[in-house]
């Protein structure tokens, strides 16, 4: 996921997405643990999404507060 669709996002669709990501990295953990998972990266990228979704929410909220 790019920050330039993120930054496209509304501030609710962004704490949804967040929320989605983390439910979808809580499973691809399970199924690493079970050895059911076949592209071990795929755990890596959601984390990186999810670090990404909330920088640009903490920048949201600073822009908001600024205006």
């Amino acid at each position: 996921m790019k920050a330039s669709e993120i930054r496209e996002m509304s501030l609710e669709e962004m704490v949804r997405k967040t929320d989605d990501l983390k439910e979808e990295l809580f499973n691809l953990r399970f199924r690493h643990e079970t050895d059911q998972l076949e592209n071990s990266q795929k755990m890596k990228q959601t984390k990186r999404d999810i670090a990404r979704v909330k920088t640009l929410i903490t920048e949201f909220k600073r822009q908001k507060e600024t205006e």
